[in-house]
């Protein structure tokens, strides 16, 4: 019997490991039944993870970010209301009175009213320069003038108008009566963006012309585009003094008066100074009738059998009518024909 309990008590030193209260007992009197027990090392650990535990808890708890919102049907939390500027400049951004205010729709910068235009302003464009008259070629005889070529030059493309010097290609006064030999001084300029302005002299001394947009040539059909256009201009001829400027000793003096002011040496300059009468009748967008060149004519402009401005081979006579082209009326006083008295043309942009 005390070998049985001897060699129970040698099996489970470690299951029994809790100290009875006599150091003589053992566990014999209670043979198979083993109560397992925790020592107080391994109570002590418990109790520490324990307390780590919670404390470690509470620690995040209090210190980590906080939780998304919910889910749920919830309404998210209002935007806050974005800056505005008003008129005179100032903010207004008041929070309790958010929900009385609209959102305004368009942006107002602020301090507008401070702003001041730019003093870059379009630059101005240079003088127009008219090259290419002969030394013998009498001012007379010169078709386009200084003030008619600026108003030519405010119809031509920008890309062109910004050109301050046009050369002379043809005149009749200098070259002859040809219209072979207008083309032939044209050749050169085949391929090139340039425009070529015409202007036309009648018999009784009316100007008008056309802008071309492309090179007079030959051509079997219509060519050119809506950039070309039919223009005429007339230099109104200037008053004549008024009567009390004029002496004469038989008119008395008391019958003459006047509101112009009379110059220290009593002569006017009125004789320099003209009133020039410009028209233009641009693209209708009709047809596309721009140019048609054959050997035995030039024209600008046609349809219903009429022309805008025809030439004949020899330059000397002339047709102009109304035409859907342009939807101009005939610009030469004399009627739908006309007399050549001269022709030149000009280029622009070469």
């Amino acid at each position: 019997m005390s070998f049985y309990a001897s060699s129970s008590s040698q099996r489970t030193p470690n299951l029994n490991t809790h100290p009875s209260p006599d150091p003589d007992s053992s566990p014999a009197s209670s043979p198979g039944a083993i109560t397992p027990t925790t020592t107080h090392t391994e109570s002590a650990a418990a109790s520490s993870y324990l307390s780590n535990f919670l404390w470690g808890g509470f620690f995040r708890r209090f210190t980590s970010e906080p939780s998304p919102p919910s889910t749920g049907n919830s309404p998210p939390p209002p935007l806050r209301r974005a800056h505005t500027y008003q008129p005179d400049g100032e903010g207004h951004d008041d929070d309790m009175n958010l929900s009385s205010k609209s959102m305004d729709g368009v942006y107002t910068p602020p301090h507008f009213h401070h702003r001041v235009p730019s003093p870059m302003g379009v630059p101005q464009l240079e003088p127009l320069q008219l090259l290419g008259f002969s030394a013998r070629t009498r001012i007379e005889s010169r078709l386009l003038t200084p003030a008619i070529a600026e108003e030519v030059r405010n119809l031509v493309p920008t890309r062109l108008s910004i050109v301050d010097e046009w050369n002379l290609v043809y005149s009749l006064d200098q070259d002859g009566a040809s219209l072979a030999t207008l083309y032939d001084k044209c050749e050169r300029y085949r391929g090139k963006r340039v425009g070529f302005v015409l202007a036309v002299r009648d018999t009784e001394g009316g100007l008008f012309g056309a802008y071309l947009s492309d090179v007079p040539h030959i051509a079997p059909n219509y060519f050119g585009t809506g950039e070309c256009f039919l223009w005429r201009a007339s230099v109104q001829a200037p008053l004549p003094p008024p009567p009390s400027l004029i002496d004469s000793e038989e008119t008395p003096d008391v019958a003459r008066s006047t509101t112009i002011k009379a110059e220290a040496n009593g002569s006017l300059n009125q004789a320099n100074v003209q009133s020039i009468r410009f028209k233009a009748f641009p693209y209708s967008g009709v047809n596309e009738y721009y140019m048609l060149c054959g050997q035995q004519f030039f024209s600008v402009g046609a349809g219903d059998g009429r022309f805008g401005l025809w030439l004949d081979s020899g330059l000397e006579k002339g047709v102009s009518s109304t035409c859907q082209t342009f939807g101009n009326e005939p610009l030469s006083d004399e009627g739908e024909k006309f007399g050549v008295l001269g022709v030149e043309l000009w280029v622009i942009g070469a």
